[in-house]
């Protein structure tokens, strides 16, 4: 089925959905997204969840339900893998082990009978892109993890496909190398200003490279934006404890004389901004580096507890209070040693109220 083509669009997903045969919960339901041309974006969710499901039905590997699959207005639902001239990095990089790295890498232009000089070309250059120049005779297991892994990026890139599919394909990786080659990834992304759809579990990932996030949960998408407005504005409860540390503060909203608060065991919250839509019970979050920890003397703190923990992070630390009703608190401070509360010290605890941030109980 062809649809009217939106030509700032790559890809769209309507209603995409998956159930297996003798299962009672689809693993993927009603999935619905638009995705830029020239856009990075990830689908971030825990195991399960279904976004890698999502994007094996992108790339051809599993057949939908049900929905559609649109590229460049052209439903590729029922199109084989290789008709879909989709780029893939797959989780083990599937690099080709009885070939030479240039042969890995010019394989899918071999495939698609291009001339021997175009051939040269794209290979030299892919490989230059990469900082793989001078690797060209060495077989995959001559390689490490981190140059594999370009070896296969650069082999997905080298036949100009309009979009690229990464499955996890940095989670074999140790921390250090892994940051290192997102940041390769990214400027990979600007130079070759294709569309980049990434698949992780890891959050700092999909926020350090992703222009926007797509959050999965159960089959379904709980929430669609930039790493920013999924950080500051989550649109339910599990996107909050998802993505970061967050403390959910469930209570009464009162709003008195155009101001609002909210009201908890422990005490009194004053929120900023605009009256609520409503009183009655509602979740507020504030991220730990929201709220401050004072001395146990601050009669201006709007709740009171002893710290539980202290922990030490570099930069910065983490501190857990224990409130008095028994509730824990999560807030960050700095990384230096003076001032910094011990275990079992009573403390204060501030908030800041116009970074508290509304979440829908229904969500």
């Amino acid at each position: 089925m062809t649809v009217a083509v939106d030509t700032d669009l790559a890809l769209k997903l309507r209603g995409v959905s998956k159930q297996y045969p003798g299962t009672d919960a689809a693993a993927v339901s009603g999935v619905d997204l638009d995705i830029r041309r020239g856009e990075f974006v990830t689908f971030l969710g825990p195991s399960g969840s279904g976004k890698t499901t999502t994007l094996n039905m992108i790339a051809g590997f599993i057949s939908p339900t049900g929905g559609q699959i649109l590229l460049d207005g052209k439903d590729i639902a029922d199109l084989p893998p290789h008709r879909r001239n989709l780029g893939m990095v797959f989780q083990n990089y599937a690099l080709f082990p009885h070939m030479s790295v240039w042969d890995n890498v010019a394989f899918p232009l071999v495939e698609r009978k291009y001339p021997k000089e175009q051939i040269r070309e794209r290979v030299r250059a892919a490989l230059e892109m990469v900082n793989l120049t001078g690797f060209e005779k060495r077989r995959p297991r001559e390689l490490s993890g981190g140059q594999q892994q370009r070896v296969a990026l650069t082999r997905a890139l080298v036949f100009d496909p309009p979009i690229l599919l990464m499955d996890e394909p940095l989670s074999a990786l140790d921390k250090k190398l892994r940051q290192r080659l997102q940041l390769e990834i990214k400027r990979v992304h600007r130079e070759v200003g294709i569309t980049f759809l990434f698949v992780t579990h890891d959050q700092e990932e999909a926020m350090a490279l992703s222009d926007r996030v797509v959050v999965f949960d159960h089959g379904r998408i709980e929430q669609v934006g930039t790493p920013d407005e999924l950080y500051r504005r989550p649109a339910t409860r599990f996107v909050a404890e998802f993505l970061g540390d967050s403390n959910l503060i469930d209570g009464r909203l009162v709003t008195s004389d155009g101001t609002v608060a909210l009201e908890a065991p422990e005490g009194r919250i004053p929120l900023a901004g605009p009256p609520a839509p409503s009183d009655g019970e509602h979740c507020v979050m504030f991220r730990p580096e929201d709220v401050r920890v004072t001395s146990g003397e601050d009669d201006a703190a709007a709740w009171k507890g002893t710290v539980r923990e202290v922990v030490y992070l570099g930069s910065e630390r983490r501190v857990i209070v224990t409130t008095e009703t028994g509730r824990d608190v999560t807030a960050r401070t700095s990384g230096e040693t003076t001032g910094v509360p011990r275990v079992g010290d009573a403390v204060g605890l501030r908030f800041s109220a116009s970074n508290a941030w509304l979440i829908p109980t229904t969500g």
